[in-house]
């Protein structure tokens, strides 16, 4: 029997259950009021479909839960950093692995490593905290992602690729000297988890080595990427998930990876480089800001389920399923005229909130009013990806207008059921048809920095 031509079924059997809450409107309604209209700040005990994010919310294996009582929690030398290295290693295939407590904690690692006050960053498309690191580090983020990216109903397979033209002009226009280096995203959250190509992988690679350029891999979601690759770029489909991911990161010099996306754990990233130098300046960074060199902030249990969980993320049946599920939603939503991202994305569902809710401007925060609602009408946990989580210009303090404004309905892996789903498109399409009656928010409360966790906001 070929079980490739049922994707959807799970390649796994459930053997622990979590029970969820079930709630009325009213009670949602008063829930979604106290969080300021800021789905981070709901309990999650009053979520019953949380798609908030993939982030640390998977479900681990009966081997990663094996290995977690394996864990060598010494402070200095632990087995399972060893473990974790070579499944690195065996992964990626960097020369050196600096453990994080997260991905974050490593993009602070890489950012105060290899920035100079004042220089350049370009990237395929900002990330939130990957921005901000390099902005704290006193870089200046370009973004010189593909144009297509920017265009919800654009259909190219491959719209996280870098605008190599946007690229080499930046190159002419400040010089390479003042580039600290090219950050690739695989895949691009923020453009709806779409993929990079191997062909402009390569391509990057080369124009940024032969400048003097180094190239940063955003890997966190590399191995959806690679899968991408296997189904969508000739002379691939015959690779395997872990070969693709390798050839991919042999056209960069560094990475950073959050273990709590594509390796199913709950906690844990790191950074990852060929260069001696830089590693050993990282190793010292470690120290001051996540924990020693051979643990960066991590248990040795949790070392031991980011191992594991890595080396299962490198099966193909593993991330057919994955894409699978991100699929069905999106198919179904799309058959039912919601406006989605296309075409669907690795790690999530992104409705196109400006065209959900047209009569809503983007000053009004139009997606963070479609993830309120779309909570008081179902339970469903989504998040805003638009203006609020842009921000403000950090020189002038004018909000940032992304062309994409969205929400995001994040899936976390081996978590919920064709069902699930069924009830996500069903609370996404029963909203749609009341879309006239919508309103937007005012925001009543803004942090400095990253306003999207904490912001809150009133109905107008």
């Amino acid at each position: 029997m070929d079980f490739k031509k049922y994707p959807m079924a799970e390649p796994y059997k459930i053997k622990m259950v979590e029970p969820l809450k079930v709630t009325t409107r009213e009670f949602r309604e008063k829930a979604m009021k106290e969080a300021g209209y800021n789905t981070f700040l709901l309990r999650s005990e009053d979520v019953y479909i949380d798609l908030l994010t993939d982030s640390g919310t998977n479900a681990m294996s009966e081997d990663q839960w094996a290995g977690m009582m394996l864990g060598d929690e010494a402070y200095a030398g632990s087995k399972n950093y060893y473990h974790l290295e070579d499944a690195m290693h065996e992964c990626f295939g960097y020369k050196h692995l600096i453990p994080a407590h997260q991905g974050r904690g490593a993009e602070q690692l890489v950012s105060r490593t290899f920035i100079k006050p004042g220089q350049y960053v370009p990237g395929n498309m900002y990330f939130t905290t990957t921005r901000e690191h390099q902005e704290l580090a006193g870089g200046i983020f370009v973004d010189v992602i593909c144009d297509e990216a920017h265009d919800p109903n654009d259909e190219s397979p491959f719209k996280g690729n870098v605008d190599l033209n946007k690229f080499e002009k930046l190159i002419k226009e400040k010089g390479a000297q003042n580039i600290a280096y090219i950050t690739v995203g695989v895949t691009v959250n923020l453009a709806g988890g779409q993929p990079v190509s191997m062909e402009n992988l390569r391509a990057v690679g080369k124009m940024a080595h032969e400048n003097g350029i180094k190239v940063v891999l955003d890997a966190t979601r590399a191995m959806e990427n690679a899968y991408f690759i296997k189904k969508r770029e000739p002379g691939y489909a015959d690779k395997s998930v872990k070969e693709i991911l390798r050839e991919m990161c042999s056209y960069t010099d560094a990475a950073t990876c959050s273990g709590k996306k594509d390796f199913h754990t709950n906690i844990g990233g790191f950074a990852a480089c060929n260069d001696d130098d830089a590693a050993t300046h990282m190793r010292s960074l470690v120290v001051v800001y996540e924990g020693l060199q051979t643990y960066g902030g991590m248990a040795g249990r949790d070392m031991e389920a980011m191992a594991r969980g890595m080396l299962e993320a490198c099966n193909d049946d593993t991330m057919r399923h994955r894409i699978a599920q991100s699929e069905y939603l999106g198919n179904k939503l799309i058959e039912a005229g919601i406006p989605v991202v296309r075409p669907i994305g690795g790690h999530g569902v992104f409705i196109d909130a400006k065209a959900f809710y047209p009569n809503v401007p983007q000053e009004q925060y139009v997606a963070q009013a479609l993830a309120a609602d779309l909570y008081v009408q179902s339970g469903v946990r989504s998040m805003e990806r638009g203006i609020v989580s842009a921000g403000r210009d950090k020189v002038t303090g004018h909000e940032h207008k992304p062309k994409l404004e969205t929400i995001r309905l994040t899936i976390p892996r081996r978590v919920y059921t064709q069902s699930h789903f069924d009830i996500v498109a069903d609370g996404v399409i029963e909203l749609y048809k009341e879309r006239n009656k919508a309103r937007g928010l005012k925001m009543v409360y803004e942090p400095k920095a990253l306003r999207f966790f904490q912001a809150r906001f009133e109905k107008l």
